[in-house]
């Protein structure tokens, strides 16, 4: 045995902490942290009492279920980011028109601080790709490049020619078709 031991659980922290990277590198992790940061001040400052000394601050507002809803809308909406990846479009946008709407409804958005953390997690939900989307750009790309032959293309042979719009073919033909100019 040596002197240096590692631990007898430091194999079990390296396996979770790879397994935590792994799931949070296939969903959008950050924007989905950002928006239930973002709806957790918004639902809770219209109903916080804030002490200041003997003095009772209470924040509630007429608004306050509508402040609610907003709050815990994000908050799902965050989770959503997280267990279904491939709705963070809609969640994203979602989040930033309650990010907006917060504005009006709820304390200046949660004192600002909501509004800004659910308009950064809307934006990165909607800015986030698959790692798999690259490798399909990139595909697209080669196909694109590897020549403009008409012989190439998968185009559908009228009478024995390709139906060529762009003139860059083979074959410029317009088959019967005028360009404007």
């Amino acid at each position: 045995m040596s002197a240096v031991s590692s631990g007898p659980n430091d194999h079990f922290l390296k396996v979770h902490r790879e397994k935590f990277r792994v799931w949070r590198g296939g969903r959008p992790f950050w924007a989905g942290l950002l928006t239930i940061f973002g709806g957790l001040p918004i639902a809770y400052l219209p109903y916080a009492n804030i002490k200041l000394g003997n003095l009772t601050l209470a924040m509630a507002t007429t608004a306050g279920a509508g402040s609610l809803i907003i709050g815990v809308l994000l908050v799902v909406l965050g989770l959503t980011m997280w267990f279904q990846s491939h709705s963070r479009i809609f969640a994203g946008v979602a989040a930033i028109l309650l990010a907006l709407v917060s504005l009006v409804v709820s304390n200046i958005g949660g004192f600002l601080v909501g509004f800004l953390f659910a308009l950064l997690g809307g934006a990165l939900g909607i800015a986030w790709a698959p790692a798999g989307d690259e490798s399909g750009r990139a595909e697209r790309r080669d196909r694109t490049s590897e020549g403009s032959d008409a012989d190439d293309r998968d185009e559908p042979a009228v009478n024995g020619a390709r139906d060529d719009l762009t003139g860059t073919g083979s074959m410029n033909q317009t088959n019967g078709r005028h360009r404007a100019g």
